[in-house]
């Protein structure tokens, strides 16, 4: 349940990228290195440094003594171009000096949108419980607010629920056609605007074993792109299913097998989920748009001292499909996974490639390489090279490791255990390199 709710939003790159930002520019300034022990802060005021006092302007650069930490935001990525801003960001921990509240607004420029404002909110009661609420408004065409609330992570219970609330309007899209080998050149781009409800039950068998109901409330509607020097979509591909408004309400029931030690920085253990679903216009099964099946894996692997190789595939199919709209097939590229939905291929801007049916395969070494102290917590920094493949198909009886998508990249993880991880890929493939930031692992 939580990789899905984690990762859906992938798009929204710079929410994310607001986390590793505050993580990385908080530091004090003695860094631990990766071989020498790391104490737990000591509660209290963090120490200034010689020669600096807690008056005046020096107290801006000590993030015990500045009223809050000014992070500046520079957020890259193949779809929306280059955004810059500040962040000014407050970080609040808890007796155990775990980050447990951040509050992160933001003042930002986007070349394609214009200025804008967003406000953040992300709270962390405990490892079992979180919450979320984004809200954000630009010049120009987006606009945007996500509330979850989640509870039951650990399943220690008999029950575990997540809820979700989107509006989203979002001018970045692209659409390049159908099928494995649409051409770059095909490039077009629409404004999308959806609203969602998203709710989710987990019966926890066992510890390891659960049983989880997805029900999911989209309407959508793909207008007319706003980009300079990129054709709309229509201009190129006419009205095809999907533009306009179309209603979607999905009914998906997955098994779940779970041992990783950990939700949020696994370092040992396995995930399997097989689902199954149908997708409908009303929500009712005998209006059925479409039916899935598909299985979603991940291993996490500890080969060393601070060195984890973690793994993970995935396959879906749509058996039976009646006027699905382009956005709800099967999809790869982008920088993160999201169970029964779109796949990562980090070379790629998100939604490179659609078809019905969908491979992805990542592989990455997760090598820590310093820690250092951060607003009365401790920050591990990893370093990752990783290597995505995948591909889209139309017919079942295709080979999916056929004319496989390859990527290569490094990564950069910013990790304030247990609730915060954020992360920078970057990836090369067929078509030059790409930028992606993101909340929580990819996979």
């Amino acid at each position: 349940m939580n990789a899905e709710v984690k990762t859906r939003l992938m798009r929204r790159m710079r929410r994310s990228s607001v986390l590793l930002a505050v993580l990385l520019t908080s530091a004090s300034w003695a860094v631990t290195p990766e071989n020498e022990p790391t104490q737990a802060p000591v509660p209290g005021p963090i120490p200034l440094p010689p020669g600096t006092s807690s008056k005046g302007l020096s107290r801006w650069f000590n993030p015990a003594t500045a009223p809050f930490i000014p992070v500046p935001e520079i957020d890259v990525d193949p779809n929306s171009g280059t955004t810059l801003g500040v962040i000014p960001t407050w970080l609040h921990a808890n007796e155990n000096h775990e980050i447990d509240r951040i509050i992160a607004p933001d003042v930002l420029h986007n070349p394609y949108f214009g200025y804008g404002i967003h406000g953040r909110i992300f709270g962390f009661p405990s490892e079992d419980e979180q919450w979320s609420v984004v809200a954000g408004i630009k010049e120009r065409v987006e606009r945007e607010f996500d509330a979850e609330y989640q509870r039951g992570r650990l399943r220690q219970g008999r029950w575990s629920f997540n809820a979700s609330l989107i509006f989203d309007r979002d001018g970045t899209p692209r659409f390049f056609g159908i099928g494995n080998k649409s051409p770059a050149i095909n490039e077009t781009n629409y404004t999308k605007s959806q609203e969602q409800i998203m709710i989710q039950a987990g019966l926890n068998l066992t510890h390891a074993w659960q049983l989880l109901y997805t029900a999911r409330l989209q309407v959508v509607e793909v207008l007319p792109g706003t980009l300079a020097k990129i054709a709309t979509l229509e201009s190129r591909f006419g009205r095809i299913l999907g533009v306009g408004t179309n209603k979607q309400f999905v009914n998906r029931l997955s098994l779940v097998y779970d041992t990783r030690d950990d939700q949020t920085v696994p370092s040992r253990g396995l995930q399997l989920v097989a689902y199954g679903g149908l997708s409908s216009r009303n929500g009712l099964v005998n209006e059925s748009m479409y039916s899935e099946v598909g299985a979603d894996g991940r291993v996490f692997w500890p080969i060393a001292r601070d060195t984890i190789v973690a793994g993970h595939v995935s396959i879906r199919y749509l058996p039976t499909s009646h006027g699905v709209p382009f956005w709800a097939l099967s999809s790869i590229g982008g920088g993160s996974t999201l169970i029964g939905g779109p796949q990562p291929l980090r070379g790629f801007g998100s939604g490179r490639f659609y078809d019905r049916d969908s491979f992805s395969a990542s592989v990455e070494l997760r090598r820590k390489v310093l820690s250092f102290d951060a607003t009365s917590t401790v920050v591990d920094v990893e370093l990752t090279p990783f290597l995505d493949v995948g591909r889209v198909f139309g017919r079942t009886s295709t080979n999916p490791l056929s004319n496989l998508h390859h990527v290569f990249g490094v990564g950069f993880r910013g990790i304030a255990r247990p609730f915060v991880v954020g992360y920078v890929d970057l990836g090369y493939g067929s078509e030059g390199v790409a930028a992606f930031t993101g909340l929580n692992y990819p996979f």
